[in-house]
């Protein structure tokens, strides 16, 4: 699948992931969640571009990134693609920002695969077991009876499903541009592959490492996230030296779009912090 807005093309093990950067000043790359794509940073990343250049990516299994059905999507690839990815750029000591997910990816390209980072912030971020909504595991009980589902009836489910994501509620552009990948056939079956594949094993093996992480790290939550309680933040806090955190009211899981100024600007506060670290905050709690 071609994407106009992730033009350029990474392949790696038969898979094709769509990238694509634009910006002036330091490397700094978004890692989208699930089941998300890089569509839902992208207003943010242009917001801080004028700052930094900015790397956008769909990890294999979503968004405009290959989803063959052979090809396994879980953390663990993930975690050792992302490592790669980089060094494919060109980035040694990038800025990172994650989130959901996309937190575990980067944890795991950092503690497993070797990748170094200048700095990284977590959003609402898949990290500490356990993980997982209600309707996330009973998919994964029973992924291959939900592949089968009507079109219409998946349409309505992952609909339903997203639209808890959000506190504030979702326009209907937002939640197009969020269902929209997952609703022919081939995105039905990545959709429930992706959740078929989730195993806190690649959370749990990297949980003990979370100590020795030694680049500036900031933890920023939607305060009303249902599907990652926010009290995360805080126990996540505790096991990362040093780790700022920072609570956004009236923002649940999809703090993109729930609290998208509150966000842009602690991103850019975070930011401009540790590009000038004489001016970088210590902890806080929002």
């Amino acid at each position: 699948m071609s994407d106009e807005s992730l033009p350029n093309v990474f392949s790696w093990r038969g898979r094709t992931v769509r990238w694509d950067s634009f910006g002036e000043g330091p490397a700094l790359v978004f890692l989208h969640g699930t089941p998300w794509s890089s569509a839902l940073w992208r207003p943010i990343a242009e917001a801080l571009s004028a700052q930094f250049t900015v790397y956008l990516w769909d990890m294999p299994g979503y968004g405009s990134s290959s989803k063959d059905p052979s090809h396994a999507v879980d953390l663990g690839v993930q975690g050792e693609l992302f490592a790669e990815l980089l060094e494919s750029w060109g980035l040694d000591r990038p800025h990172v920002v994650a989130h959901d997910f996309g937190g575990a990816v980067a944890l795991r390209a950092r503690l497993v695969h070797g990748a170094a980072y200048a700095s990284l912030a977590l959003v609402d971020v898949v990290a500490l077991s356990p993980w997982g909504s209600p309707f996330f595991n009973l998919v994964k009980e029973h992924a291959p009876v939900f592949e089968q589902l009507p079109a219409a009836v998946h349409r309505g489910a992952v609909e339903a499903y997203i639209r808890g994501a959000s506190r504030r509620g979702l326009s209907a552009d937002d939640l197009a541009m969020l269902v929209d990948p997952w609703a022919d056939a081939e995105g039905q079956s990545a959709f429930y592959r992706q959740i078929a594949q989730a195993d806190e094993r690649f959370t749990t093996e990297v949980e003990p490492l979370y100590a020795t992480l030694t680049e500036p790290v900031h933890i920023v939550w939607g305060r009303e996230d249902t599907w990652i309680p926010s009290d995360r933040a805080q126990r996540l806090g505790e096991r990362i030296p040093n780790a700022s955190v920072t609570l956004i009211d009236g923002a649940g899981h999809l703090i993109q779009l729930d609290a998208p100024a509150a966000l842009a600007a602690e991103l850019t506060r975070w930011t401009s912090g540790v590009r000038d670290p004489a001016g970088r905050r210590g902890r806080q709690q929002g």
